[in-house]
């Protein structure tokens, strides 16, 4: 919610500044940006400089004394979203605008950078592990204080998150998750030294994500626990991966902290209290964050706000860098369908059922110009889009801008079926083996080739898609064909 000035707001009317829609487009160049290496007069954003405090005594006993503007900037469940894949206009998120606003904040205000968690697909295949591993190379280059475990991560189990903490650097945080034999997958906090205060950054995971190889306690009893072992803090945010139920509960029942920051909620939930406690969500594919305000002079407590990652934040350089090199990593891998955790399900199909190919499809139907509807559509050339970005090697883009992803002789990757890129015949009607082999068998798909459309086209990638206005356009089969542009 915002007030009359366009500020965030919490319950008590309390709000923060939120940058203009002019503000925030000048990112600083390649050299001083590439892993937040900005002038040290100008680098504000604060890497973490303490682990667990060792010191007994609890946090909320330190001073702030002296203290400067601080704000705590919080993604969450970024499921994969690296970059907006640019299938339509306006769509949100993505590191690079996430790493704009951090710097264009960091030139105001000390900055600590978090996350909730949940920031991979929701797989544990060698596809996902990859891009995860891509997604916090982007949050070190950010300098991110604490990384939550969230669904994703834990599903890759122990000794894979032993190894992208070391590969990437990313400080993880935990209090509640155990390995099989109860030990701990994380530090369960993390103090954080910024504009004179210490901010101590909890981890916790809802219970309903445990596994056979996870143990998940109690969040509220793990805070405590993790806050008893702390040293002197000023203030105390808890990085909760629950659902918005279990947050607001969380909330309520924990007054010993100043805010507890949330997700996966679906749509990030606007600060609300409860009691002393700022509660506020950060979700949806990271293409929102939570922005959190330390009190000013004079004030009790933290204020928040939602920041919408949309295209007034230019894209920040070293994060295109990194997808870039994400992508180099891809095209050397060639992953297949079944490298990914999206791979259509091909056991027990019918005789015939596998993909025959457009050119195969054209020697019959070129003389009653079925194909020419085809040859003018956007689908005939899908795959060049992908090349012009670069996300050819994507799997997660190949899937919707191919013939046949993951099927029986359908596209398998770039080098190995290079002939099935585009969205050919049978990606609407269907593996045509048996049709080819006996014209009187229909195509798969034959009854429901429109079901299929919105497979792709669907809210993400399409939101304007609208069966009885796009059909006109590739509109063949029916004696009178007729294609409008």
């Amino acid at each position: 919610m915002k007030d009359e000035e366009g500020r965030g707001t919490d319950e008590d009317g309390a709000g923060s500044p939120l940058p203009s829609a002019g503000e925030g487009l000048g990112v600083r160049g390649l050299d001083e940006t590439v892993n937040m290496q900005l002038p040290a007069t100008d680098r504000r954003t604060v890497l973490a400089v303490a682990a667990v405090c060792a010191a007994v005594g609890g946090c909320g006993s330190g001073k702030e004394s002296g203290a400067g503007p601080l704000a705590v900037v919080v993604s969450g469940d970024t499921a994969g979203w690296i970059v907006p894949c640019g299938c339509a206009s306006e769509q949100w998120g993505g590191l690079p605008r996430r790493a704009s606003y951090v710097t264009w904040l960091g030139a105001r205000a000390d900055v600590i950078v978090a996350d909730v968690g949940g920031a991979g697909p929701a797989g544990g295949s060698p596809y996902d592990r990859a891009k995860l591993a891509a997604i916090l190379r982007g949050e070190a280059a950010m300098n991110v204080a604490a990384h939550n475990l969230g669904a994703s991560e834990v599903a890759l189990g122990p000794e894979r998150l032993g190894q992208l903490a070391q590969e990437t650097g990313v400080p993880f945080v935990s209090a509640n998750t155990r390995d099989a034999q109860g030990r701990p997958l994380a530090e369960p906090l993390r103090v954080v030294e910024a504009a004179g205060r210490r901010v101590a950054l909890v981890g916790v995971l809802s219970r309903e994500f445990a596994t056979p190889e996870i143990q998940v306690q109690s969040p509220r009893q793990a805070v405590l626990d993790a806050l008893s072992a702390a040293g002197p803090c000023d203030a105390v945010i808890v990085l909760a991966y629950l659902p918005l139920d279990e947050l607001r509960e969380l909330a309520k029942t924990l007054p010993e902290v100043d805010a507890v920051v949330g997700g996966p909620t679906k749509q990030p939930t606007p600060p609300e209290r409860h009691g002393p406690v700022l509660l506020i969500s950060s979700t949806n594919q990271g293409k929102f964050l939570a922005r959190l305000d330390a009190p000013t002079p004079g004030a009790a407590r933290w204020t928040g706000s939602i920041v919408k990652l949309d295209e007034q934040w230019a894209d920040e350089p070293g994060q295109v860098a990194n997808i870039e090199e994400f992508y180099r990593e891809l095209g050397r891998a060639d992953f297949t369908p079944a490298d990914t955790s999206f791979a259509p399900s091909v056991v027990a199909l019918p005789e015939g059922f596998r993909i025959a190919g457009t050119e195969t499809c054209r020697t019959c139907h070129q003389h009653d110009e079925e194909c020419k509807p085809w040859d003018a559509s956007r689908h005939a050339h899908a795959w060049e889009s992908l090349r012009r970005t670069g996300a050819h090697v994507d799997p997660d883009c190949q899937r919707c801008h191919t013939t046949g992803y993951g099927l029986p002789d359908g596209f398998q990757s770039v080098r190995r079926s290079p002939q099935r890129v585009n969205v050919g015949c049978e990606s609407c009607h269907g593996p045509s083996g048996a049709h080819v082999a006996d014209a009187e068998v229909h195509t798969a798909f034959y009854a429901r080739a429109k079901d299929h459309c919105t497979g792709c086209h669907d809210r993400e990638n399409s939101p304007e898609f609208r069966y009885e206005e796009y059909w006109p356009k590739i509109r063949h089969g029916e004696g009178g064909l007729r294609i409008e542009n």
